[in-house]
C-alpha cells in the first residue's frame, strides 16, 4: 500500500512539473509566429481578444495571434490523443511496440481525407467547378477534410471490430491480424489512387502529399474543438480502465479471477483510443511515433503503472509534439521539416532501440 501511495504522490509531483512546462511551452509558442513575433503585451492584448475581456490587436495582428493560438492548441490536443491512445493500446493488447495505427485508424483517416481532398481537388481550389454544392465544399475544404478524415477513421475502427469479434467477444490477437490486414489493403488502394493523381491531377496529388506528413497549420477553432473532443473522452476514460490494464498486464485470465469484466474493459479502451486518434489524424494529418514514444518515455521515467502512466502520457504527448515544433520555430526561424517527417526522425531511431531491448520478450500469437 505504502509504494502504491508513493508512486501516486510521484505522479501527482511528475504531472504538476509536466503541467508547468507545457504551460511555458504554449506561452513560448503563441509568443512567435511563422512570420511575426509578439511582444508580452501583445500576447496578452491578443488573449484578451480572444476571450473578449480586452481590444483585439490592430489590423491582420489579431488574425496571425488567433492562427498561432489554434495551431498550438491543435498540437497540444494532438500530442496528448495520439499518446494516450498508443498507451491504451499498448495496456489492452500488453504489447509494448502497439500504437494508434495497429487498428487501421490512421489508414482509414488517410482514405477519408484523401477522398475528401480529391472532392474539391486541394485545400481551397475545386477541380469540379460549376456545381454550387462542390463550390461551397472547396470554400471549407480544410474541415471537409478533417470530417472525411474522422469519418474514414472510425469507419475503420468499426469494422475492425467488427471483424476482430469472435462468439461475441473481443478477440485482441485477432485484432491485431485483423488491423495489419486492413493497414495492407488501405495503403494498396491508396498508392493506387496517389499513383493516379500523379498522372491526372497533379495539385490535388501534391495536397495529398502534404497531408501525408501532418501539418499543424492554419487551422481554426472548429478544428481545435474536434481534437480536443477526442482529447476529453481519452481523459474522461482514464479513471475507469486504469485498474483494469494494470491486472491485464498479468494476464486476461487471471484479471478476469480477480473480477474485472475483461470484454467491457476491452471496448471501453477500443472505442476510447479510436475515438481519440481518429480526432487527431483527422484534424492534423498522419503524425507517426507518438502514440509509441511517449507511452515508454514515461515508462523509463519509472511510472509503470496505468494509473499514472496514461495522464503522464495524455500530458508528455502534449509536451513532446508542441516541444518539437516549438524548438523548430525558435531554433531554425522557419518550419523546416512538417510534424510527421520530424517525428520520424526522432521515433525511428526510438523504434529500433525498442525492439532491441524487447526482442526477448516480444510474443507471437
Amino acid at each position: 500500500m505504502s509504494v502504491a501511495r508513493t508512486g501516486t504522490r510521484a505522479g501527482v509531483v511528475a504531472a504538476l512539473v509536466m503541467g508547468v512546462g507545457l504551460l511555458g511551452l504554449v506561452v513560448l509558442s503563441c509568443l512567435k509566429g511563422t512570420t511575426m513575433t509578439f511582444g508580452t503585451d501583445q500576447f496578452l492584448q491578443g488573449l484578451g481578444g480572444i476571450l473578449g475581456t480586452d481590444t483585439p490587436l490592430e489590423g491582420h495582428h489579431q488574425l496571425i495571434f488567433e492562427l498561432v493560438t489554434c495551431k498550438t492548441l491543435v498540437a497540444c490536443g494532438v500530442g496528448a490523443s495520439l499518446a494516450c491512445s498508443g498507451a491504451l493500446l499498448q495496456g489492452v493488447f500488453r504489447n509494448g511496440l502497439a500504437s494508434p495505427s495497429i487498428l487501421g485508424i490512421t489508414a482509414g483517416a488517410g482514405l477519408g481525407a484523401t477522398l475528401g481532398i480529391m472532392l474539391v481537388g486541394g485545400y481551397g481550389s475545386n477541380v469540379a467547378g460549376g456545381i454550387d454544392l462542390l463550390d461551397q465544399a472547396a470554400k471549407h475544404s480544410p474541415l471537409l477534410v478533417t470530417i472525411t478524415g474522422f469519418a474514414g477513421a472510425c469507419g475503420v475502427a468499426l469494422l475492425v471490430a467488427a471483424i476482430g469479434g469472435v462468439a461475441g467477444r473481443v478477440s485482441v490477437p485477432t485484432l491485431l491480424l485483423v488491423g495489419i490486414a486492413i493497414n495492407a489493403c488501405i495503403a494498396g488502394i491508396l498508392a493506387a489512387i496517389q499513383a493516379w493523381l500523379v498522372e491526372h491531377d497533379w495539385q490535388t496529388a501534391e495536397a495529398v502529399y502534404h497531408w501525408s506528413f501532418g501539418s499543424l497549420k492554419d487551422k481554426s477553432w472548429t478544428q481545435v474543438g474536434i481534437v480536443w473532443t477526442g482529447a476529453a473522452c481519452a481523459a474522461l476514460a482514464l479513471p475507469f480502465v486504469a485498474r483494469e490494464l494494470d491486472l491485464f498486464a498479468a494476464g486476461e485470465e487471471n484479471a478476469e479471477s480477480l473480477g474485472v469484466n475483461t470484454t467491457r474493459t476491452k471496448l471501453l479502451v477500443l472505442v476510447t483510443a479510436s475515438l481519440a486518434a481518429s480526432a487527431a489524424v483527422a484534424v492534423a494529418g498522419q503524425i507517426a511515433f507518438v502514440g509509441l514514444v511517449v507511452p515508454h518515455l514515461v515508462r523509463l521515467a519509472g511510472f509503470r503503472s496505468y494509473r499514472t502512466l496514461l495522464p503522464l502520457s495524455l500530458v508528455g504527448g502534449a509536451i513532446f509534439l508542441l516541444g518539437a515544433d516549438v524548438a523548430q520555430r525558435y531554433l531554425m526561424e522557419r518550419e523546416l521539416f512538417k510534424p510527421g517527417v520530424l517525428m520520424s526522425m526522432v521515433g525511428g531511431p526510438f523504434f529500433l532501440f525498442l525492439l532491441v531491448r524487447s526482442r526477448s520478450q516480444v510474443r507471437t500469437w
